[in-house]
């Protein structure tokens, strides 16, 4: 809960209030690896914060499960077409390590949201980063090589790197494992 909080607090003040009302609607879970968090299928219902840990967001695409996300500790996931539009989520969230997690209803968002503009305007600006990060996402996919994709990896999430397998990494990375083993046998080379 303090990480949440930290997190908040580097975007906008919070006062006693504030920190009251956070701590009322959020709840924490500690979780084991392996436990599915969101499933395809069911409308999701809360914003998820991962404060220590590694999540992966993927979906099966005929009997392949595809890797779309790798969540590291102080960030926020959801299956988030299915919780803004509350349509089925198409896609699972699944931990990989033992993991510390703070979540949000959508119902206590909206309270939240209301009680302060501010609120509503740090949620927004959350949502915009995010989409950032898909839509530079996208455009790696579309202008980097597998190993300039790979390269940036290790820079930007370098625990990721050394924290989660190589077939979920060549998932999220859009290539097979062989070829992941053969870029990272190029580069310690």
């Amino acid at each position: 809960m303090e990480q949440l909080i930290a997190y908040f607090q580097q975007r906008i003040p919070l006062h006693s209030d504030d920190l009251d009302l956070l701590k009322k609607i959020t709840t924490t879970a500690e979780t084991l690896p392996k436990t599915i968090l969101i499933k395809e299928g069911k409308i999701e219902n809360h914003l998820y914060f991962l404060t220590n840990g590694i999540v992966k967001g993927y979906k099966i695409n005929n009997g392949k499960i595809v890797i779309e996300h790798l969540v590291e500790n102080n960030s926020f996931f959801t299956s988030i077409d299915s919780f803004i539009s509350r349509t089925v989520s198409k896609e699972y969230f699944e931990t990989i390590t033992n993991c510390s997690i703070c979540k949000i209803s959508i119902t206590d968002l909206n309270i939240l949201k209301a009680s302060s503009k501010k609120w509503s305007n740090l949620i927004e600006t959350i949502t915009h980063e995010n989409l950032r990060c898909k839509m530079e996402r996208v455009n790696d996919f579309q202008t980097l090589t597998a190993k300039e994709r790979y390269l940036k990896f290790l820079k930007n999430s370098p625990h990721l790197a050394l924290n989660v397998s190589i077939e979920n990494i060549a998932s999220f990375l859009g290539m097979e494992p062989q070829s992941l083993s053969r870029i990272r046998k190029q580069i310690t080379i």
